[in-house]
């Protein structure tokens, strides 16, 4: 089982109101809540400021809950203000100060030490976040990490963090597109690893740059998309190439165009077209595969292909 916090604070007493936060939390939780068939992913809650204040109390509540027992996989998602405090980072809440603008991430990770839940991940959009696991007391960047905790961040320890003129966070707005598929493997696995790879190429060398720390052994899903090869087609590289070297012959009679027809092999063929839009099979010696089936070329399997081919036969799918 897997639970979900996300944490949206654009009202503030003290500090500058801010105008994208709620959004994110409203355009990322359903996302989470349910994979892309629509079963059932996280069991999601929210703190929001169109609901009313978020109180420090009330944040370190919810962070209780969250990190309680019963539950495998716990997320925390912050989209509001930052704080840098002391070499440490504040989660700016809705009646926070100067002097305590909020909660603080070493009170969030001595509640995640503290915690059961084997794996947590927090994700915070907010300014100076990539301080976050840092040491304040050795005033050092090095990070201390329990074993199972991740944190990805929207900007290094000195960085602020953008909102677009349509009133989201940047980095919200691409953790969308990374949830919605963007980030998905070929099997459709969404993991934090392949969120940050997205993330990170889709900010350029003077923007914000997302940052991501963990201690882990394994990857969890955070959420699951349509495969783009399904596992049933993953499966029959090893009866169309024997050995990850090897050569798939093709000719005329494998594409539908071609007389004479020949439904098998138009069958393999449409399944081999996909495989190589998933860049796990090429065509030798042509740029398209259509080419290399009238010309009785051949194809062979990519790198990725044959980490595939390799992961089948040792029956780790």
């Amino acid at each position: 089982m897997k639970r979900a916090l996300l944490v949206g604070v654009d009202k503030y007493d003290n500090f500058s109101n801010l105008g994208g936060c709620v959004n994110d939390v409203v355009a990322l939780e359903p996302l989470l809540r349910r994979n892309e068939d629509s079963s059932l992913n996280f069991s999601t809650q929210s703190l929001r400021t169109d609901q009313g204040f978020v109180t420090r109390g009330g944040l370190i509540e919810a962070l209780s809950l969250l990190l309680s027992p019963g539950v495998d996989v716990a997320l925390f998602y912050f989209a509001g203000h930052g704080a840098s405090v002391n070499g440490d980072v504040s989660l700016a809440v809705s009646d926070g100060t100067s002097v305590t603008p909020g909660v603080r991430l070493t009170e969030v990770l001595e509640m995640v030490s503290k915690s059961p839940v084997q794996e947590v991940i927090i994700i915070l959009d907010c300014c100076f976040s990539g301080g976050a696991g840092t040491i304040p007391v050795l005033s050092t960047s090095s990070s201390v990490l329990r074993n199972g905790l991740s944190i990805l961040t929207a900007s290094r320890g000195e960085q602020v963090s953008a909102e677009t003129p349509d009133g989201r966070g940047a980095f919200s707005r691409y953790l969308e597109g990374a949830l919605e598929g963007g980030a998905a493997d070929v099997m459709g696995h969404v993991t934090l690893a392949g969120i940050y790879s997205y993330l990170s190429e889709s900010f350029g060398a003077w923007d914000q740059r997302p940052t991501f720390k963990a201690n882990i052994d394994r990857l969890h899903d955070i959420r699951q998309c349509s495969p783009s090869v399904p596992l049933s087609t993953l499966r029959e590289l090893t009866n169309w190439f024997p050995e990850p070297t090897s050569l798939f012959a093709l000719d005329p009679s494998f594409e539908p165009d071609a007389e004479p027809r020949n439904e098998e092999n138009e069958r393999v063929f449409s399944l081999l077209q996909k495989c190589r839009a998933a860049k796990l099979v090429e065509p030798v010696g042509e740029e398209h595969m259509y080419f290399a089936a009238m010309r009785s070329k051949s194809c062979r399997l990519t790198a990725l292909g044959q980490h595939y081919h390799q992961m089948i036969h040792q029956d780790l799918l």
